[in-house]
Parts: C-alpha cells; sequence; structure tokens
C-alpha cells in the first residue's frame, strides 16, 4: 500500500507538472522523486503520468486520483494537529461530577475561564451525591468529582478544593435581618430547617448540644435550594454554606453568625491518579484557579 510520502510527491508533481520543480519544493533532488512517482503507479496499476520529453501531464486516472490523495493529505493532517492540540491539553472531553453546592459560584467561574481559554475542551456536567461519585470515578464512569468528604481509597488523588464558612439564611422581615452579626443563641426557640444531609446534620445538631439551645425544627431537608425556599417563604430560619447566598430571593436575606473555628462547609477535587487524560488536567487547574478567587472573596 502507498505511503503518505509517496502522496506527497504525487500532489507536488501534480500541481507543478514538472518534476524538476516539484523536486526543488520538496528539496530532494530528482531520480527518488521520479522512483516514488514509478513506485506509487505500480501499487495502484495505473499511469498517472504521462510523459514527453517536452510536457508532463495528468492522466483520467491521475486527476481522480489527485482528488483523493489530496482528501487523504488534509486529513493526515488534521488527524496529526489533533493528536498534538490532545497531548497539550487544547482540547478534548471531560466528565466532571459536582455535589449542589458546587454549582452555586465555584462552577461557573471555572467554566468561564476554560470556554475563555480552551474553548475546545468539552465538559460534560451531573450532579451527584459525594459517595456515588467516589463509585463512579473508580469505575471510570466520570473523570472527575466534586464532592463535600472524601474516602481514602487506593488509585484516587484528592484536594482539598474550598473552605467556605456557613450565614444564616432570614426572612426579611424576620428579627434576626436586622442585626449585623448572629450569634448561636439567637437561634434558641426560633423555627429551624435543618439540613438532612448527615455532615451538615451533625455538624448543626452538635452545635445545638453544646450551646445548649432549642431551635424548633420545622423540616428536615437535603436540598440547599428546597430550604433556601422556604426561608424565603417565610418559615423558618437555616444555616447554609457561604455560596449559597449568591442564590438570591425576594424575601432571603444572608447573615454572618459567629460560630466555633473550624465549623466549616468543605468541597474536595477528587480525580484517578493514573487518569493520562491532559484535558482533565486543564479541567483541574481551573477548579482550582476559581477555587483560589472564590477564596479571596469570603
Amino acid at each position: 500500500m502507498f505511503e503518505l510520502a509517496q502522496l506527497r510527491c504525487f500532489t507536488m508533481v501534480a500541481t507543478e507538472l514538472n518534476f524538476r520543480k516539484a523536486a526543488e519544493r520538496l528539496h530532494m533532488t530528482q531520480p527518488p522523486l521520479s522512483r516514488q512517482i514509478r513506485l506509487l503507479e505500480h501499487q495502484l496499476g495505473v499511469n498517472l503520468f504521462s510523459r514527453s520529453t517536452r510536457s508532463v501531464s495528468l492522466t483520467a486516472a491521475g486527476r481522480a486520483f489527485l482528488t483523493e490523495a489530496s482528501s487523504l493529505l488534509e486529513r493526515a493532517e488534521q488527524a496529526a494537529q489533533r493528536a498534538r492540540r490532545i497531548a497539550s491539553g487544547d482540547i478534548g472531553a471531560v466528565s466532571l461530577n459536582f455535589v449542589a453546592n458546587a454549582v452555586y459560584s465555584l462552577l461557573p467561574r471555572a467554566l468561564n475561564d476554560l470556554r475563555e481559554r480552551l474553548p475546545d475542551i468539552e465538559v460534560t456536567l451531573q450532579e451527584m451525591a459525594s459517595f456515588e461519585q467516589n463509585e463512579a470515578l473508580l469505575e471510570r464512569r466520570i473523570d472527575l468529582g466534586i464532592v463535600r468528604r472524601t474516602v481514602a481509597q487506593p488509585g484516587i488523588s484528592s484536594v482539598n478544593l474550598l473552605q467556605e464558612p456557613f450565614v444564616l439564611a432570614v426572612p426579611r422581615q424576620h428579627p434576626l435581618a436586622k442585626q449585623t452579626l448572629i450569634q448561636i443563641k439567637d437561634l434558641d426557640d426560633q423555627p429551624f430547617i435543618l439540613s438532612s444531609w448527615q455532615p451538615f446534620n451533625e455538624l448543626i445538631n452538635g452545635l445545638i448540644r453544646t450551646h445548649h439551645i432549642q431551635p424548633k425544627v420545622v423540616q428536615k431537608l437535603s436540598s440547599t435550594l428546597t430550604i433556601l425556599s422556604l426561608v424565603n417563604s417565610g418559615m423558618g430560619l437555616a444555616l447554609v454554606p457561604y455560596s449559597a447566598s449568591r442564590l438570591q430571593q425576594e424575601n432571603l436575606c444572608f447573615r454572618p453568625i459567629e460560630l466555633p473555628s473550624g465549623v466549616q462547609s468543605t468541597l474536595h477535587l477528587i480525580w484517578r491518579e493514573d487518569d493520562d487524560n491532559p484535558a482533565c488536567a486543564e479541567v483541574r487547574q481551573a477548579l482550582l484557579k476559581a477555587a483560589q478567587l472564590e477564596c479571596h472573596a469570603l
């Protein structure tokens, strides 16, 4: 079967219709060029050129072959360019799963950065619980995950992506909305909407026990968006991660609350140690950069 080098020789002669000029443009001498053309014709079993002492012209078979040869060379060059761009991380596809509070600010910031710098990286997004993401990563169904809690597993790397304080979501007409800083004791005997997600639930219940207060728990829900909607309706108060304060609603405001040191909402980035997709590395860097900007904004 013919080689790409033979196609390049053929297309150059077909363009110049002169072996000497074609050889000069290919930076080679005329005899090896002629041998390449004869070998190509032998492999194809047809004459591609009509030759005389005065001129060179394409045969009907040569004209037809020129179209296909040019297309093959173009596709080969495109394939080479694509391989180089994939190797450098300029293009590619990445499957990224995340927990809900990553989408309030962190994830949009990272995706906007990627769209501006590397628009040919395609990021497929899906919301998924933390423990499901760990399983999906091990089973190679996803490339990256943003989780609230990591699980030590061989072959999985992680980095602390973002730590943010909790704030108190308050209906605007509530007396606590007038305070600039909330104390934990201010939650005593207040209608309260509690997160049913276990780590948040344990954290908030621990604060309640430690400070000997008794909020009136009116609902337990897993979705932060749903919790905020109920706060907006005036049903009660809620502790939510700071990033959730971007979800503004008409009757909703957020107030800082004084909490013990280390009481924070944490996000982690996880990926497989053997991942060799350069586009994944670019997405990881975009997320880390976005997380740094988020930290500065806190």
